[in-house]
């Protein structure tokens, strides 16, 4: 399970939470990001993204550089969570033969969910920052305690 934080996002407008858009940093940073991960040959199953603007746009970005395909893109209203308890139903009812699955989501969510989840505990997950938890079981139903493999933020790569 790869968690991924949206890009850094604009509050330059008046707009509604779920449409404000990514700022420059926002792109850079999750293409750098996106530049790291490729380096590690992981190919998801399985794409979800929040419907939330800043999280979707982030999503497409990082698949382009990746070159996944649209066809296994979903987009959930349940990663449209800022605690986690969403985000954590949503996993543990995640069809099985989906073994790696990338999530574009937000803060607090994400980063509780780490440190729930996860081997590693980290103060906060930041814009564009990615950690992958491995999970040693047959279900996702089942998952509880995760081995946090990979973590990585913009700031490590600039």
């Amino acid at each position: 399970m790869v968690f991924i934080r949206h890009g850094k996002s604009s509050w330059k407008y008046p707009v509604d939470d779920k449409i404000r858009p990514l700022k420059k940093r926002g792109i850079s940073d999750i293409t750098l990001i996106a530049n790291q991960f490729l380096k590690l040959k992981i190919k998801p199953d399985l794409v979800v993204s929040s419907p939330a603007k800043r999280a979707l746009d982030t999503c497409r970005i990082l698949m382009k550089i990746l070159e996944i395909s649209k066809d296994i893109l979903q987009i959930k209203s349940q990663l449209y969570d800022f605690e986690g308890s969403k985000t954590l139903n949503f996993i543990k009812n995640l069809d099985n033969s989906n073994q790696i699955i990338l999530l574009f989501g937000h803060n607090d969510a994400f980063t509780n969910l780490i440190n729930h989840l996860g081997s590693h505990k980290i103060d906060n997950l930041p814009t564009s920052g990615l950690v992958a938890i491995h999970f040693d079981v047959n279900s996702w139903s089942e998952i509880s305690n995760g081995s946090t493999i990979t973590k990585l933020f913009p700031k490590d790569y600039k």
